[in-house]
């Protein structure tokens, strides 16, 4: 689907961090021969580029479009109808929305549902589809630190001391705790790191680790970013010689830096899901039950997928990298790269 040069495209998407990376090399190819605007969480902002311009989903012109009268709303006309294409994940199983924005996008518009239906299909692979778009390089970074981030996470590395030292990244939280790998593990590889290397480990928590707590034993012996904007961990993680995450939305943002990643994946499926990247690992452990349904995975009450993982298999894929993933920094062999 290729637009005029300089015509405008409108994009709607509800889904959280790791859905966004997924769509990133579509709202890309779409960027190429047009502006795009994105209606989505407004820090996304922080990850795309000039043409693609993020504002919130949450606006007068969606919440107008579930409601009767859309089609006659002068400020709806004269906002759908600037575009020259619209592509909306959301709204795809009501009626009204999706006759609404017909209407006003004088049928101009593309409604899917957001998630894949056959459960096997990756999901940057269906937005792709959707968009009739190919990948165009599976292995290319699809973001780069801002550079004022960049200048924050130089004053941070010196502050804490992480010059010229070999940095874990871990981010032990998720979107749903039942995804995420034991504390205690995450832990257990921490100290790891720190006695046989020489190096660090930089914890990233974020608002739903705060609320939850629970991850306190990783304040022991390890530097903990909280409360970060997006711009900042992206530039936090892009100094960092290696990450290790579970199936997060930050696990999906080391990946699309081309870091060297670890994800460790439990109820999720791997096929659909997984981040990926030349220098991305997924470490599963395969059980019965798993990947698994969100009801059976809120009900679990072993968790096998996860607590069968231990700490000394992570360990092993550390060992086994290359020395130069381990010791030094990348940013000390050529720049920051942005």
């Amino acid at each position: 689907m290729s637009h005029p040069v300089g015509s405008r495209v409108l994009v709607l998407f509800p889904g959280a961090l790791g859905d966004f990376i997924c769509l990133l090399p579509g709202l890309q190819a779409l960027a190429r021969d047009a502006q795009v605007d994105v209606l989505a969480q407004t820090a996304f902002a922080d990850l795309t580029p000039a043409r693609i311009r993020v504002r919130s989903l949450e606006c007068y012109e969606i919440r107008r479009l579930f409601a009767s009268g859309a089609a006659e709303d002068k400020q709806c006309v004269e906002f759908f109808g600037s575009y020259m294409s619209i592509y909306s994940w959301t709204g795809s199983g009501q009626d009204h929305f999706v006759r609404s924005l017909d209407c006003l996008s004088r049928g101009r518009a593309h409604v899917y549902p957001f998630r894949v239906a056959d459960g096997r299909t990756h999901q940057m692979d269906y937005y792709l589809s959707c968009l009739g778009r190919p990948l165009a390089d599976p292995d290319a970074p699809l973001i780069a630190p801002r550079p004022e981030a960049m200048d924050w996470s130089e004053k941070y590395w010196t502050q804490n001391g992480l010059e010229n030292r070999p940095v874990l990244a871990l981010a032990p939280g998720s979107g749903a705790r039942e995804k995420n790998w034991p504390v205690a593990s995450y832990q257990a590889v921490a100290s790891w790191w720190r006695r046989k290397t020489g190096g660090a480990v930089v914890v990233i928590v974020g608002p739903a680790e705060e609320e939850r707590g629970a991850w306190d034993l990783l304040a022991t012996g390890n530097r903990v970013a909280r409360k970060l904007s997006l711009a900042r961990v992206v530039a936090l993680l892009f100094r960092s010689r290696i990450y290790l995450g579970n199936d997060s939305g930050v696990t999906h943002v080391a990946a699309a830096l081309g870091i060297r990643t670890i994800a460790l994946f439990g109820p999720s499926d791997v096929r659909q899901w997984s981040p990926r990247g030349k220098k991305v690992t997924i470490v599963t452990r395969p059980v019965e039950c798993s990947p698994c349904s969100l009801s059976v995975m809120k009900s679990c009450t072993h968790r096998k997928c996860l607590t069968t993982l231990l700490p000394g298999e992570i360990i092993r894929i550390l060992k086994q990298l290359p020395e130069g993933d381990t010791r030094g920094s990348h940013l000390d062999k050529g720049g920051a790269g942005v």
